[in-house]
């Protein structure tokens, strides 16, 4: 079984193209993953980007996927050195980068300057990783 950490993009590519993840593989993400994807789709629709009734669709089939949402107090004190020690003043990409190193076999992002951040740091992977067994 791979283990992947899933950032907010990685989870809104998944639920907008209806990408299957292959029963080998487990999503985790830190449970700020809810808040960051709720006001994805929340500002989605406020800019008329999308109609609202797909927001709540694209939100429902997050709300099923299988990602094993964590927030203990180990991974906020990791995602906090981890901060501290790379020089960002916000820990939310830390939390995604902490959680790999604590439970994961790598990093999900289509964020590619945050991919280039967390060179390594981390192993990352793109969508495509999650079609592979």
């Amino acid at each position: 079984m791979t283990r992947f950490v899933v950032d907010c993009g990685a989870v809104l590519r998944l639920a907008s193209e209806g990408i299957e993840v292959r029963a080998e593989h487990e999503l985790l993400a830190p449970t700020l993953l809810r808040s960051q994807t709720l006001s994805a789709m929340r500002e989605a629709v406020h800019a008329g980007e999308i109609p609202r009734d797909l927001a709540l669709d694209r939100l429902t089939r997050i709300w099923a996927m299988r990602i094993r949402l964590l927030g203990d107090a180990v991974l906020r004190r990791r995602a906090f050195d981890l901060a501290e020690q790379l020089g960002w003043a916000e820990t939310y990409d830390a939390e995604y980068v902490a959680l790999t190193q604590l439970q994961a076999d790598a990093f999900l992002t289509l964020d590619e300057e945050l991919a280039r951040r967390v060179e390594g740091i981390v192993p990352t992977e793109t969508i495509e990783a999650l079609r592979r067994p």
